[in-house]
């Protein structure tokens, strides 16, 4: 069984993302972001683990997880919406990079 979780943990392609808004954007950021979760609850796409994190000084952090497919977020609507105007509406810009778990505690899904 550990071989079979290994093997899946490889083929997922992990990215985190970070950025800071600016304090007159951050609420509006946030709205965006809580759009692109409703829509991905009514439409249920494979192939896609995502979480997204607000920290206290303005910060957010987005989790997506992707298998060996393309994302489906580019092609939704709210998700359009929640990237235009992103680099406007920070002060930090969005620095993406490729992720490796090295613990996890029942945080992902996985056991």
């Amino acid at each position: 069984m550990a071989g079979l979780q290994e093997n899946r943990s490889t083929q997922m392609k992990r990215t985190l993302i970070r950025y800071k808004t600016r304090p007159e954007t951050t609420e509006q950021n946030q709205r965006l972001i809580e759009d692109v979760f409703a829509e991905l609850q009514a439409k249920s796409p494979e192939g896609i683990r995502y979480m997204a994190l607000k920290l206290a000084d303005g910060s957010f952090l987005h989790f997506v997880e992707t298998g060996d497919g393309d994302s489906p977020l580019p092609a939704m609507e709210a998700f359009r919406r929640f990237q235009s105007g992103i680099r406007e509406r920070c002060i930090e810009p969005p620095q993406p990079l490729e992720a490796v778990v090295v613990g996890n505690y029942r945080m992902l899904g996985e056991r």
